[in-house]
């Protein structure tokens, strides 16, 4: 038994060893990152110096930094649970009701996962400019509802399968009201799809820094802060915030491993 599972652990050393490259490729830089956040000297460079949290201490008690911070968390819940909302009822509309043309309007819907952040911010920009919107979180929410509607309508979507449209009329004709089959049957039933979609697109706008950059002014997202501590130099003060952000993006994605797949390996 023995001898069988070195063969087999001969067999797969390729495959194996190619998996660990991929992740080292991966997570290297981020280890390196990570590492030198603790760094004690000035500069970010070898040999490490440390470890010392005097840049996390640093970054905590710069007040610019922790208002781009707030923002962030600001700027992402809102943006996702309007993401989130619009795509449900998107998703409802085209799902449960018959529309003419609803294959172009679908297309539509999912059209901006195609285009360039660049483009989608320059269009914006411009948007808003002829709207007389001025340059604000404001602007960046509606941006980021713009990239991360299309990625909520189409997990929703894809959950809304003709089983949950079979209970919802066997609730119907056993008298339920439409509220109350949206409410206690259709939500539900989809309850992981909206968390993993609110999840999802929480991260790709905590993230997100083109669309910030256009069409912000003095309120600014934590990315687009960090870029400009980066126009300054490399020091261990952005390694620190650049942690911060990867540290909040790494517990969201365990959040939503165990909140909504933790619940249907339960199943």
């Amino acid at each position: 038994m023995v001898k069988q599972y070195l063969v087999s652990m001969w067999k797969n050393a390729p495959a194996v060893f190619y998996v660990l490259l991929v992740y080292v490729f991966i997570f290297l830089p981020v280890a390196v990152l990570v590492l030198f956040s603790f760094q004690d000297a000035l500069l970010p460079i070898p040999p490490f110096q440390g470890p010392s949290l005097r840049w996390y201490e640093a970054i905590f008690t710069d007040f610019r930094i922790m208002d781009a911070l707030g923002n962030s968390l600001m700027v992402a819940v809102v943006s996702a649970a309007l993401s989130c909302f619009l795509g449900f009822l998107a998703a409802y509309g085209l799902a449960r009701y018959t529309i003419r043309g609803s294959g172009v309007v679908q297309w539509l819907l999912v059209a901006p996962l195609s285009v360039s952040y660049l483009i989608i911010g320059m269009g914006l920009l411009i948007t808003f400019k002829t709207m007389a919107i001025p340059k604000s979180l404001l602007a960046v929410i509606i941006g980021h509802v713009v990239i991360n509607l299309p990625l909520a309508f189409a997990i929703i979507y894809s959950q809304m399968g003709e089983h949950q449209a079979n209970i919802e009329r066997a609730a119907r004709d056993l008298g339920a009201a439409e509220w109350q089959v949206l409410v206690l049957i259709t939500l539900p039933l989809l309850w992981p799809a909206l968390l993993a979609s609110f999840f999802l697109s929480f991260t790709l706008s905590w993230d997100e820094f083109i669309i910030a950059l256009l069409v912000s002014r003095f309120d600014v997202t934590l990315p687009v802060e960090i870029w400009s501590l980066l126009r300054s130099g490399l020091n261990p003060k952005t390694n620190a915030v650049g942690s911060v952000v990867f540290i909040v993006s790494i517990v969201l994605v365990f959040v939503m491993e165990i909140v909504v797949f933790g619940r249907r390996k339960s199943k």
